[in-house]
């Protein structure tokens, strides 16, 4: 039995990658999209930040079956009401 646990973190950006990999305990091996060779281009069609992530991390899990998570982030300006939010990047 390994002791090591492999996480996917659903995304390409290799600094978010890098950083996450300097904090996680030893145990855990992290592999991004691009170690699983993956293009890192996921829908984002959701209305929030949580659902974006979810919907990412939902379609890692079925391709590879391995546990996995997401995030999703954005501007929100409050005297824009919260304008672009998720649609920050797009």
């Amino acid at each position: 039995m390994s002791d090591t646990l492999e996480l996917i973190f659903a995304s390409g950006n290799q600094h978010k990658v890098g950083e996450l990999r300097k904090i996680l305990p030893r145990h855990i091996q992290l592999l991004s999209l691009i170690d699983l060779q993956h293009p890192e281009d996921l829908e984002e069609t959701q209305s929030t930040f949580e659902g974006n992530a979810r919907q990412k991390a939902e379609f890692i899990y079925r391709k590879f079956e391995k546990n996995c998570f997401a995030d999703d982030s954005g501007l929100e300006v409050e005297t824009l009401n919260g304008a672009p939010g998720v649609y920050s990047a797009r």
